[in-house]
């Protein structure tokens, strides 16, 4: 009997403990149910082995950051063209859409500009051409020669804007008639500033390059009006990225400046293609005051006597500096004369900057020759033949 108690409280501690385990189980097959419901209904499940990260949206990790740009590069080219004449040739480039204005300054000029365009615009197709006005040193280059081809012939130019009037009755005007109506006849759209301003037959005032940079044609009256002065129906642009703007007037006298002050909102830009190649009578105050630029690229050969022997007015003159100087020293010379024989009238040619480009994202910005990227007051040149005003900006 006693051997089989013993037996009996066994099975009954045995039986005792298999209660507890199952008991201890459901216990926790319940704890595990509670805290599966939890977080099924009360947290997020997108990730719920991550730790916080914090809002969705918490911005710059330093307020003075500055605000992201568009990500998207404009650059802006200011070519030399391969000779000793001032003349005016730049290339806008955005994203696969290219912008040529002008193409001087002689004929033979087309290789200079067209080798040059090619590098950028590896799909043969300028997307706008704009020619401001029917002076040699702006258009030449576009009609090129029976040795060297033009830029109309060279590319294919979806888009022609160019000059509303004129006094022009040169060969390289007739040229470039003709050389633009081929074009024309191959399936370019053609308008002249007066119809993009008032947006007819089919132009626009403003043409979107990019999501973010613009192109616009702003209003002078010398579309409409007369003028002795052929330089003063020139073509005005204005691109917009943002908040920076750049403006070009081409070759714009006084009288043209003031109408274009007159019948335009113009804001404060980033950067201002000296008008006229640095004329005296160019770039006048009623301009400057207005846009109060913060660098200015001049397309001339400093100092060549193209034009006048009298030192002070030769390109880029000392009027011109004077006047800038009161908003910027940032001022930039493509070319410089070289060899100066001022009785025969004869002269080299080196670079000064050379190629001048401005590249900008919108935030980023920066301006870099090929030669070098030094001021022009900072050249020898400078300090032999012109003088910084006391109350320029040093």
């Amino acid at each position: 009997m006693a051997k089989y108690s013993k037996r009996s409280r066994a099975a009954r501690a045995a039986r005792k403990r298999s209660a507890l385990f199952t008991a201890f189980v459901i216990l926790l097959i319940l704890a595990l149910l509670l805290a599966v419901g939890y977080w099924y209904f009360f947290t997020d499940r997108s990730n719920p082995f991550a730790p916080d990260a914090g809002p969705t949206n918490p911005g710059p990790a330093n307020p003075s950051d500055p605000s992201p740009s568009s990500g998207e590069e404009l650059s802006i080219h200011f070519m030399e063209l391969g000779n000793k004449y001032a003349g005016d040739s730049t290339l806008i480039k955005v994203g696969d859409c290219e912008v040529l204005i002008d193409a001087g300054s002689r004929r033979d000029s087309a290789k200079a500009v067209g080798d040059y365009v090619a590098n950028y615009c590896t799909d043969g197709v300028l997307e706008y051409v704009v020619a401001t006005h029917a002076h040699e040193d702006h258009i030449s280059a576009f009609a090129g020669s029976k040795s060297v081809p033009g830029i109309f012939a060279r590319f294919t130019c979806k888009t022609v804007i160019d000059f509303a009037r004129t006094n022009s009755t040169s060969l390289i005007y007739g040229d470039y008639v003709a050389a633009r109506e081929a074009e024309v006849a191959e399936g370019a759209v053609h308008y002249t500033a007066l119809e993009c301003w008032k947006e007819e037959n089919g132009a626009k005032r403003t043409y979107a390059l990019s999501e973010s940079v613009s192109m616009t044609v702003l209003y002078q009256r010398y579309y409409e009006e007369k003028s002795s002065d052929e330089n003063n129906y020139s073509v005005c642009l204005l691109f917009t990225q943002g908040n920076y703007h750049y403006l070009f007037t081409g070759d714009l006298e006084k009288e043209g400046e003031e109408s274009l002050v007159a019948s335009n909102d113009l804001p404060q830009v980033k950067l201002f293609k000296g008008g006229h190649h640095g004329s005296p009578t160019s770039s006048n105050e009623v301009l400057l005051e207005k846009i109060r630029p913060e660098n200015v690229v001049v397309c001339c050969c400093a100092g060549s006597p193209e034009y006048t022997k009298n030192s002070d007015n030769t390109f880029p003159s000392q009027a011109m500096i004077d006047r800038v100087a009161r908003y910027t020293k940032n001022i930039y010379v493509t070319t410089l004369a070289t060899d100066i024989d001022l009785e025969n009238k004869k002269w080299g040619f080196t670079s000064m900057n050379g190629n001048v480009v401005v590249r900008s994202d919108g935030a980023a910005f920066s301006i870099a020759g090929s030669h070098n990227s030094t001021l022009l007051k900072e050249t020898d040149w400078f300090k032999k033949y012109r003088t910084w005003p006391a109350y320029g900006v040093q």
